[in-house]
């Protein structure tokens, strides 16, 4: 199965200095072209355990700034296992539909109560008590286990009830150290710009971009 991409191509001088400005247009041009890219904030996250065994899921990019990508997990989960033991992470954005995909690597840090806590308020009732009542990635005896779980707390904390934040639930902010912008092209001579952190970025030097063969 092949698909010729004709697209317009991505030049080094179209680009900002930043890759948070250019992942910021790229992101709210998928974002306007909904029928074509379904869920633009979807990525799939893959992380390493200790014995550099990956694994990759799909998680919901829930904000993102000069800081890095948030996303939020049970701290339980086996993706937050694996950052605890290797902090190294990559996150693909697969905007097919588009002929493009963001790839980052980077650095997971937890963010703080106060942010976690924060974006705990603005989520859907049922997604609150969602966190409570699934041990992410535990293993269940049956699908009945867990919707007993959820309707114990539906019971406890009714719609209009606040729901408390788990103690074992919150944030990860990616804080990239390469971010790859490729835009897919005619004959698989696609474009590929990848910005690499300074060595020392708390000098605050400038990002380097550099164009990888496709």
């Amino acid at each position: 199965m092949r698909e010729q991409y004709v697209t317009r191509g991505l030049a080094e001088d179209e680009l900002p200095a930043d890759p948070m400005d250019q992942f910021a247009l790229w992101f709210k041009e998928a974002a306007a072209d909904r029928d074509a890219v379904h869920e633009p904030n979807a990525m799939v996250v893959s992380t390493a355990d200790a014995a550099g065994r990956p694994s990759s899921r799909t998680v919901l990019l829930k904000g993102f700034d000069e800081r890095g990508f948030v996303f939020f997990t049970n701290y339980g989960s086996q993706k937050a296992r694996e950052l605890a033991a290797t902090p190294y992470v990559s996150l693909l954005f697969p905007w097919h539909a588009v002929a493009r995909q963001v790839i980052v690597s980077g650095l997971a840090e937890r963010v703080g109560r106060e942010e976690t806590v924060a974006y705990f308020r603005t989520r859907p009732h049922g997604s609150q008590l969602g966190a409570w009542a699934s041990a992410q990635s535990s293993v269940l005896a049956s699908r009945a286990e867990l919707d007993r779980a959820y309707a114990d707390l539906a019971a406890r904390y009714p719609e209009g009830e606040q729901v408390p934040v788990p103690p074992d639930w919150g944030g990860f902010r990616v804080r990239p150290l390469t971010v790859e912008f490729w835009q897919g092209r005619a004959d698989r001579l696609h474009d590929r710009l990848r910005y690499v952190r300074p060595e020392a970025p708390e000098e605050g030097g400038p990002w380097r971009v550099e164009r990888l063969s496709p």
